[in-house]
């Protein structure tokens, strides 16, 4: 299963807490994985300029169809301008048919926790 390392955009304060927000994505088709996996790198240029993005990771398991994501955010305010704007927001709504399933979590966490631990995400994607 191939994991894209946690890629840091900017720092975060220290001692602060950040929004994390973990997703878990299941495709119903192959295509619609394939078309998952191809927008993966603007979407990860995006994180890496994002204003109040403080990293992104991805996990993927394309042969089952099946991708996982976790991000830190200075607030659920910096992950709502996100996930609406640049390639995120059109590339969410191109794949949203294609979704078998789809499962979000979002918590707060201490900064020095970061970057986040996969056992973590997936114990509260359930």
């Amino acid at each position: 299963m191939p994991t894209l390392p946690w890629t840091v955009s900017t720092p975060p304060p220290e001692g602060a807490d950040v929004h994390v927000f973990a997703s878990r994505f299941e495709t119903r088709t192959r295509w619609g994985a394939l078309r998952f996996f191809l927008g993966t790198p603007a979407v990860r240029r995006q994180v890496a300029t994002a204003p109040g993005a403080y990293g992104a990771s991805l996990r993927a398991a394309p042969l089952r169809r099946t991708f996982w994501t976790v991000s830190a955010w200075e607030s659920p305010e910096a992950l709502r301008a996100f996930a609406r704007s640049g390639p995120h927001g059109p590339a969410a709504r191109r794949l949203a048919a294609t979704m078998k399933d789809k499962r979000y979590a979002s918590w707060r966490a201490p900064a020095d926790g970061l970057p986040v631990a996969w056992d973590e995400v997936l114990r509260r994607l359930g």
